[in-house]
């Protein structure tokens, strides 16, 4: 029998997610494990696969749609069903489907009727989303035709809406000159995407709720730089300097376990294994895929691990639990050249280590000047839940990971 295809939460205490793209088309047979759709989370691109086989009956939403978790998206037709039985499902289920885009019904609605039923006292059928922007937009939801499940105002309503809305009254000509300097600047508003308004929330709220402090150390290279060279001379994966930095992490915290924490309102979290999330930059924004016990991981496991995330992480492709969670971050900007800098921490961790370049700078040895190989590191460290004692112990564990490289390869 038909069934309904409802938009699961493809990432946790998600209330929204976009359809980013149709996979199947209507009528196209389905088998298991195809895929459905393409849903776009705050972080990645996440696939709908097919639990059974079906037929694609009808999409009640188009690509590019928000839509809320569990409201209808498709119609799922069995092998040998008809398209009758859809509409015998939508009006079973109260839900409506989205006109296609070329017959899409006019999204204001002017006919008396309508106005009549807003002015009725009738519960007005709107997401949040869609109330939200229609009182930013300045659109009247009680003029609006709903394209959603049962009638629903959606946020593809309020910007058909916005979009046909009647051009503004002419106003008075400006002065033939105007003052100098009166004019405004060029320039593009670039809608956010989801993932950007999430890394905006979750910084702003950590930088404000979190009391962050912050030690910096500087790392002698010249050991590890040496050794990185022999390993690449003779492998035939190259190791980068990250991958000895998440791997002398992954010691540190092994070393000081009572720095691999957590902080919540209700209780401290004792993490039992180093699982290390690196920040990794994309066109949509910053994210930080995990390598899972990274102090149970050769430094080949880990280089190749990283190597793998970084990939999908840039095309979307990575899955929720590999970049939900995380007892500890490292932000790398030394490949572009930033001598040191500080970063914000990602709760619920307690720290994050960022990472500046390698650089030539005079260093005393032995009383003697000379020539050294350095490297900045910051640990930005949340008060409530590591002391200044226990994150100077840290670093001066992850300092030596870093000057005696053979140590953590041991």
């Amino acid at each position: 029998m038909a069934t309904l295809l409802r938009m699961p939460e493809v990432a946790a205490n998600a209330t929204h997610a976009t359809l980013a793209a149709w996979s199947k088309k209507e009528g196209e047979p389905i088998a298991v494990g195809d895929c459905l759709a393409e849903v776009e989370t705050d972080k990645a691109i996440v696939e709908i696969s097919a639990d059974g086989a079906a037929v694609m009956g009808q999409w009640l939403v188009q690509a590019g749609q928000e839509v809320e978790v569990g409201a209808p998206i498709a119609v799922l037709l069995a092998v040998g069903e008809v398209a009758a039985d859809v509409q015998a499902l939508l009006q079973a289920a109260g839900a409506v489907a989205a006109a296609p885009a070329a017959e899409a019904a006019p999204a204001v609605s002017s006919t008396p009727a309508a106005a009549a039923a807003s002015a009725s006292g009738d519960r007005l059928r709107a997401s949040p989303l869609a109330r939200r922007l229609a009182a930013q937009r300045g659109v009247d939801l009680s003029r609006l035709q709903g394209s959603g499940p049962g009638g629903r105002i959606v946020r593809i309503d309020v910007e058909r809406a916005q979009a046909v809305a009647p051009a503004p009254a002419p106003v008075a000509a400006a002065p033939a000159t105007a003052p100098a300097g009166s004019g405004a600047s060029a320039f593009t508003e670039v809608p956010h995407s989801s993932m950007r308004r999430t890394i905006a929330r979750r910084l702003a709220e950590s930088k404000s709720t979190i009391p962050h402090f912050y030690l910096t150390v500087e790392c002698r290279m010249e050991r590890l730089l040496a050794l990185r060279a022999e390993i690449n001379a003779a492998a035939s994966r190259k190791i980068s300097v990250n991958d000895f930095i998440v791997r002398a992490v992954a010691v540190a915290l092994r070393e000081v376990p009572q720095a691999n924490v957590g902080w919540t309102e209700t209780a401290m979290r004792q993490y039992a294994q180093a699982d290390v999330a690196v920040a990794v930059s994309t066109d949509t924004g910053l994210i930080t895929p995990i390598v899972r016990a990274a102090d149970r991981k050769t430094l080949s496991q880990i280089s190749a691990e990283i190597a793998d995330l970084a990939a999908r992480a840039r095309a979307g492709q990575l899955r929720p639990e590999e970049y939900q969670g995380g007892s500890f971050s490292v932000s790398n900007l030394g490949m572009h050249g930033v001598s040191a800098f500080s970063a914000i921490i990602n709760p619920p961790q307690a720290a994050i280590l960022a990472v500046g370049a390698s650089q030539q700078k005079p260093v005393v040895e032995n009383g003697e000047l000379k020539v050294g190989t350095v490297m900045a590191c910051t640990l930005s460290v949340d008060h409530r839940a590591i002391d200044g004692a226990l994150a100077a112990q840290w670093l001066a564990a992850f300092q030596r990971a870093i000057e005696a490289p053979l140590s953590m390869l041991i």
